[in-house]
């Protein structure tokens, strides 16, 4: 299979949520997991992430293609976007957040979801000539593990259209909600129902173009992303 290797993770983080910064505190310490390996895996295993900015002293949210190489992540646009014109040098922030589950409670104050959620904070640079070239290919395998080995390389007009942003990680945290509601004890000799009810993210059946020939067979790339994308939350 054409998978190519998760991105190396650092050791696990010494940092906790009291000693970052005030912007990065989680508030529900029991919630947060410190291993920044976690959080690297989970950025990793997701399609996209929403990225927020200001622009013109407006707050913005994009969503992005991104992918990441060790501590540094490579944020991908149109050269002419707002992002990669305004985000370079720019306070920058990051999520990801993989929904889980609906927690059914017997209150409505208990409802709650479970989920895996990531923010990632830093500082956008601008990013060219080679280190240019890798991020893009880091990108389109990010996207399609190894497909960068099974299509041309990109024209020199499709690269001047290309914009990419890197944004070095300064602080980075993880929240994780797992298992069943948490009810108050008077509330749990009622007879209503109360549990979990799983979201799941499923790939359907690639359909190919008007163009594909009659018998081509699909790229080790796409099984590459299903096993990549979608497995078990943990």
């Amino acid at each position: 299979m054409d998978q190519i290797p998760s991105q190396p993770s650092p050791p696990a983080s010494t940092r906790t949520s009291e000693r970052k910064p005030a912007f990065a505190r989680i508030r529900n310490a029991k919630r947060a997991v410190p291993e920044r390996a976690a959080a690297y895996d989970l950025l990793d295993r997701s399609l996209y992430g929403h990225v927020g900015f200001v622009h013109e002293d407006r707050p913005m949210v994009i969503p992005m293609i991104y992918a990441r190489d060790g501590d540094t992540l490579y944020l991908h646009g149109a050269s002419k976007t707002r992002l990669v014109v305004l985000g370079r040098a720019a306070k920058l922030c990051l999520t990801v957040t993989h929904m889980d589950g609906i927690v059914v409670a017997r209150s409505a104050f208990h409802h709650s979801m479970n989920y895996r959620g990531v923010v990632v904070h830093g500082t956008g640079r601008a990013v060219e000539g080679a280190e240019m070239d890798r991020a893009l290919d880091l990108v389109t395998d990010h996207l399609l593990p190894g497909r960068t080995g099974e299509i041309r390389a990109m024209t020199a007009q499709e690269r001047k259209a290309t914009g990419v942003v890197a944004l070095d990680v300064e602080e980075i945290t993880m929240k994780v909600r797992t298992g069943p509601p948490i009810d108050d004890d008077e509330d749990l000799a009622s007879n209503l129902w109360a549990g979990v009810v799983p979201i799941l993210t499923r790939f359907g059946e690639p359909q190919p173009d008007a163009y594909t020939p009659a018998g081509a067979r699909e790229p080790g790339s796409i099984a590459a992303a299903q096993e990549k994308f979608l497995p078990e939350p943990t």
